[in-house]
């Protein structure tokens, strides 16, 4: 059964636009490096005078040590009060602003580190990977897409790539890509260093819990066809090897970032 562009396009179109009017930008001196709700920036003044709030914008002129300390213990302080309901202990990279570049941040340089889950409610922008599944059977492309395990912290139950996840402060993408590959596909380094990096996207989105802005570096594996991934890590509940109609046709049923990457790859196979 061919692809429909249709339900590519209809689901591109249906991806939630990123609605700034009602935010305050978290700015760090003269750059922007978030976006806080105004109740949460009132919280974050309350508990700290540093944080100066102005007409649209949230402020903060700090040394880097006297910075890294305030943003961990108001991470902390939010957690408490219940902002931040999913804690990872993992740490990602605040990257600072940078003039060129499509995506407007440093990434060769930190700010400061952060709590993974304290990042949508500061609004800041995170990085992950995600890596597409693709294997041949009687001569057609085939999609191995992974569904995600009840017990996530976000989306659980949903499908997505087979193999996606952020990229903390320590790791390259192409060393997150080995260990997520490893861990949520049970694929081996021989096989996942043949991943290919094709390009990066944002995605950027409101959320009940804050902002989500992540740039996503997107990548092709070609899969063995007796190869079939297995979980290692209880992230992943099942995993579903479907033609690339049927991927058209379940990108509802995927996270909005997997499903934003997955539907880029369908728009790729079917005009080659």
């Amino acid at each position: 059964m061919p692809v429909n562009p249709l339900l590519i396009a209809n689901y591109l179109r249906s991806q939630p636009q990123f609605d700034s009017r009602h935010l305050l930008r978290l700015m760090v001196d003269q750059q922007q490096i978030g976006w806080l709700e105004p109740r949460i920036a009132q919280i974050l003044q309350q508990f700290d005078a540093r944080f100066v709030i102005a007409a649209q914008s949230v402020t903060l002129r700090l040394a880097p040590d006297e910075l890294q300390s305030l943003m961990n213990a108001t991470a902390l302080y939010l957690r408490e009060l219940g902002e931040i309901r999913v804690w990872r202990d993992e740490l990602y990279a605040v990257h600072p602003h940078a003039e060129s570049g499509e995506f407007g941040i440093d990434t060769a340089s930190t700010l400061f580190t952060l709590e993974r889950g304290a990042f949508r409610r500061f609004g800041l922008c995170s990085q992950a990977v995600h890596i597409n599944g693709l294997t041949d059977r009687a001569g057609l492309t085939q999609i191995w897409l992974g569904q995600r395990a009840a017990s996530k912290g976000i989306d659980p139950n949903y499908l997505d790539n087979l193999a996606a996840g952020g990229i903390p402060h320590n790791e390259s993408p192409e060393q997150c890509v080995i260990r997520e590959l490893a861990e949520e596909a049970g694929i081996s380094q021989h096989i996942a260093q043949q991943a290919v990096y094709i390009e990066q996207t944002r995605s950027t989105r409101n959320e009940n819990d804050g902002t989500h802005d992540e740039i996503l570096y997107c990548y092709d594996l070609q899969l063995p066809t007796d190869l079939t991934p297995h979980n290692t890590d209880g992230e992943v509940a099942a995993f579903h090897c479907v033609s690339m109609a049927e991927c058209a046709a379940r990108l509802p049923e995927m996270t909005w970032d997997a499903g934003l990457v997955t539907a880029r790859l369908l728009t790729r196979l079917v005009s080659t």
